[in-house]
């Protein structure tokens, strides 16, 4: 029997009992993990396909061999099935399906209606409240910069709704003119919401308007003598000039549109997207899916669009480099889950065409950056291998580093490093929770490979693959806690390095340690540089850890130590009494009268400061 016959009988048998609905279908392996997840217009008939037919590329013969049990979940209809496929495959990321890696919602800028003096802020996620959502940006850099120019034109408030309330005085926003001090009322809110309604129109696309606007204004304070006034709104038509200039109004006159082109080059792609709103470009994004090499473009884009779009609001127009199998079925999906027409065309002439060009050839420059990128590492892993005499070929190393005050708020950390640079998906911190460990780095150290590597070896809850190179930040002390630890464990072939600053602690003069063994470098070696730059993000991610852990301890009130004060009690007795310290020298019948303590909860408030 051929091995991927194993996986059509797995099949065969199931045949039967599946209805001929549309649905999706998902392979399984002997362990249970998900091989791949497909969908259907009619399943039996899709999945009797692998059953009869003998020449399967190889990629679906090396799926076949794996595959012992099928599951199918049946929908309503194919757009159903298609939205629920691309929800699987990001949810279980099966080895053998094309996935977009790196999704994440992108920014919006917010401008809430429901306030007096509404606020301007990036914000991601759902659109729960009420107001103006502006985006998407490329990225959080993108949006920060419109903000902070929207703030040199319109100088609305930035301040969250708690700073806001409490200023008695306007903070260094107003003084450098990016803010017109609603907090202190130095402007009416008449003129407020004036500025607000022309930031709205700005971010939809009118900033021409605008710019008349200013411009009259400017000459109107000018003719009254009004030289001060005139000079602020001078520099706001030079602001509003930088945003339109980078912004750049796209020649196509796309209003509502996405550019998406792909490239593919030895195996990889790159995917960019463009985002077109308002006539505005607002930013691109390289995306890299990982997928089989054999894999055909079209392919790749068919499924990029389908997975990208899956959780994101999506534009009138989609604007393609190629053409993709699906495209009827991805358009009547995405019209039906935004209730809207949305149209998916590829570009062949004409301006479109030219903006098509100019997002393959950012597709190309990215993709050929990461192949150098990924070329680079590979070579810097194999000058590892070489300096330490290490066996094995490294794809993965991960590194350690704990990070405390005099053993308060200790935290372990693991950053991992990959052919194509940091895995942050693959980061961790670990509280330390063993109380003796919180002041001893070699127990700190010891818990933390512990628990991470204990769930790798139980292969509980498909916990992170095995690195081939662990790093350990300190000397020959930690090097020897970190070796038993993985020994004990049974990890005796994990070859591990642990890296010692000098005595003066200057980057430069680091000691390694491997297999009893000390390592010098020279000065100047890129290899060194590499494991400095490896060690250097670990004390970054783990002090970071160290800081929001600190910062969360600090923000804690005392009222929190008290069972039976909840959100709403504590706010009360805040609001009352102004601080969690004025609670503990308050009387029992001053508590009493706090709305919603009641004289038990009060007692017991009382009883907690006083015995």
């Amino acid at each position: 029997m051929l091995s991927s016959d194993i996986g059509k009988e797995a099949i065969k048998k199931e045949l039967p009992l599946i209805p001929k609905l549309p649905g999706v279908y998902r392979m399984l392996n002997e362990n249970n993990v998900i091989l791949y997840v497909g969908k259907a217009k009619n399943l039996p008939n899709r999945l009797k396909n692998y059953v009869s037919e003998k020449n399967h590329i190889i990629r679906t013969e090396r799926m076949l061999s794996q595959t012992r049990k099928i599951e199918i979940t049946s929908t309503s209809n194919e757009s159903e099935a298609l939205l629920l496929e691309a929800n699987l495959i990001k949810k279980y990321k099966p080895k053998f399906n094309i996935l977009l890696r790196d999704d994440k919602s992108f920014p919006f800028i917010f401008i809430g209606n429901e306030d007096k003096w509404p606020q301007i802020r990036r914000h991601r996620g759902k659109k729960t409240k009420d107001g103006f959502y502006f985006g998407p940006f490329a990225s959080a850099g993108s949006a920060n910069w419109t903000i902070k120019m929207i703030q040199k034109i319109f100088q609305l408030r930035v301040c969250d709704d708690t700073v806001f309330k409490k200023r008695e005085r306007p903070c260094i926003l107003y003084q450098i003119k990016r803010c017109s001090g609603p907090c202190v009322g130095y402007i009416e809110k008449d003129d407020y919401k004036l500025s607000v309604d022309s930031a709205i129109e700005f971010v939809s696309g009118k900033s021409r308007k605008i710019q008349k606007n200013l411009s009259g204004q400017m000459e109107k304070a000018s003719s009254d003598l009004d030289f001060e006034k005139a000079a602020i709104l001078r520099d706001r038509i030079k602001s509003l000039n930088i945003i339109q200039s980078s912004q750049r109004i796209n020649e196509a006159n796309l209003v509502e549109a996405d550019v998406i082109a792909g490239y593919k080059e030895s195996g990889k792609t790159c995917i960019q997207v463009f985002f077109y709103r308002s006539k505005q470009n607002w930013g691109n994004q390289a995306f890299f899916p990982k997928h089989d090499p054999g894999d055909n473009l079209k392919e790749i884009l068919n499924s990029f669009v389908s997975q990208f779009y899956e959780n994101k609001s999506v534009p009138s127009s989609i604007i393609l480099s190629e053409e993709i199998k699906e495209k009827v079925l991805i358009e009547k999906t995405l019209s039906h889950k935004e209730n809207k027409e949305i149209n998916i065309s590829v570009a062949k002439r004409g301006s479109k065409l030219k903006v098509i060009n100019q997002a393959l050839k950012n597709a190309k420059d990215s993709l050929n950056r990461k192949i150098y990128e990924s070329q680079n590492n590979k070579e810097l892993f194999e000058n590892v291998s070489k300096k330490f005499n290490l066996e094995s070929n490294i794809n993965i190393v991960e590194v350690y580093d704990n990070s405390h005050i005099q053993g308060t708020n200790s935290v372990g950390a693991l950053i991992t490093f990959g052919d194509e640079g940091f895995i942050k998906k693959r980061y961790r911190k670990f509280n330390i929770k063993i109380k003796k460990n919180e002041q001893d780095d070699y127990g700190m150290m010891r818990e933390v490979l512990n628990r991470r590597f204990k769930r790798a070896v139980q292969e509980k809850d498909n916990y992170l693959t095995m690195p081939d190179l662990v790093i350990v930040d300190g000397g020959k002390g930690q090097y020897s806690v970190a070796r038993e630890t993985l020994n004990e464990l049974g990890l005796h072939d994990i070859p591990m390095i642990a890296i010692a600053k000098g005595k003066l602690r200057n980057s430069g003069n680091e000691t390694f340690f491997h297999n009893g063994k000390v390592y010098k470098f020279e000065k100047n070696d890129p290899t060194l540089f590499f494991l400095q730059r490896l060690r250097d993000e670990s004390h970054r991610f783990a002090i970071s850890a160290h800081r929001a852990k600190r910062k969360k301890g600090i923000s804690k009130s005392l009222l929190d130590q008290i069972d039976g004060i909840g959100s709403i009690r504590k706010r009360a007795l805040l609001n009352h009494f102004g601080s969690a310290r004025a609670v503990e020298s308050a009387s029992l019948d001053e508590i009493k009268t706090v709305e919603g303590v009641e004289e038990k909860v009060a007692k017991k408030i009382y009883n907690y400061f006083h015995e």
